[in-house]
């Protein structure tokens, strides 16, 4: 914005799942996508951070004494989990190896928090995605051994772009890659 103060965005929140069909049917240029997605069949930029998975709870659950939720940790309490892994259930998928199979699917991490603070279990999440401040009544604790998800930038192959979307991509290129690709 400081940069080209002319340029507006809009942006959406959802799962991949919702940001892949938007990019698929071009009522979205860009997504960013938290692994493990499939997305070869985009053009993609990886972004040098990593997310790290845990479980979500409330701050009077036993498991909120551990500084870390182990895979037997698990088999003690009801699991929301994201559908975005429970679809991945394939051997590209570490996560849902890792965490077994007894869990019930949600969509949105805002959904899950809700249902976490009155009770009904505890969610996967990932680190600072829902309030666990002092105000909150959650908390969150990674798993050891730990899960972590890259995170990248995707848009469609052969995309026909605006001079803003060709340069918000050279940018990208340029801050994360390295290398500037004319498009």
């Amino acid at each position: 914005h400081k940069e080209y103060p002319g340029v507006h965005f809009h942006m959406y929140s959802g799962n991949a799942e919702d940001v892949l069909d938007r990019l698929d049917k071009g009522t979205l240029d860009f997504g960013v996508i938290i692994q493990p997605v499939n997305i070869t069949k985009y053009n993609s930029i990886n972004l040098p951070y990593r997310e790290v998975w845990g479980l979500a709870m409330r701050k009077d659950n036993p498991l909120a004494k551990n500084k870390f939720i182990t895979k037997e940790d698990l088999a003690r309490v009801p699991i929301l989990c994201s559908r975005q892994l429970i679809k991945t259930h394939d051997a590209l998928n570490p996560y849902i190896q890792w965490l077994g199979q007894d869990w019930n699917s949600i969509n949105l991490i805002f959904n899950a928090a809700l249902m976490v603070e009155a009770g009904l279990g505890c969610a996967v999440a990932i680190d600072k995605l829902i309030n666990t401040t002092s105000v909150s009544n959650l908390c969150f604790r990674p798993f050891k051994p730990k899960l972590e998800s890259a995170l990248n930038v995707v848009w469609k192959k052969d995309q026909v772009f605006s001079s803003a979307a060709k340069l918000f991509i050279a940018k990208m290129q340029e801050k994360f890659t390295g290398q500037e690709k004319n498009l």
